[in-house]
């Protein structure tokens, strides 16, 4: 079982005004709060977010070595779609929307957001209507 994810951001306002929604969206409570960073929690797993004095760069490349994106579960279609709407006052956008909702394959309900540092989360539908 994953214990946690720390994710380095370039701008913590910015990261809590577009993650901290997203997670608190997805049941996500707030767990830890400093100065530099924080953190929220969902069972025994949590995510932070940190703006980290060591960090070697102010931009973030998915497409480079290490982290691409995170994955989350939503309850189903509805919820998802109700996310992706609401997620452009916080900060994301809709990748690939020409392809939006099956940018993963033809019976994978994905919704793909990326936000105005690069983060990309993918958010998937647990329970999702076959495709025709």
């Amino acid at each position: 079982m994953l214990h946690h994810v720390e994710l380095w951001v370039p701008d913590l306002p910015r990261a809590v005004a577009s993650l901290g929604w997203l997670l608190e969206a997805l049941g996500y409570a707030p767990f830890q709060s400093w100065e530099s960073g924080r953190s929220w929690r969902l069972g025994p797993t949590y995510l932070v977010i940190e703006q980290s004095p060591a960090l070697t760069t102010e931009e973030h490349d998915r497409r480079s070595p290490g982290l691409n994106h995170l994955a989350f579960h939503v309850e189903d279609t509805t919820t998802g779609e109700k996310l992706v709407a609401d997620a452009a006052q916080h900060g994301w956008h809709l990748l690939f929307p020409e392809r939006h909702p099956y940018a993963g394959g033809e019976q994978h309900y994905a919704a793909y957001l990326e936000n105005d540092d690069a983060f990309e989360v993918e958010l998937v539908a647990v329970n999702s209507p076959e495709r025709t």
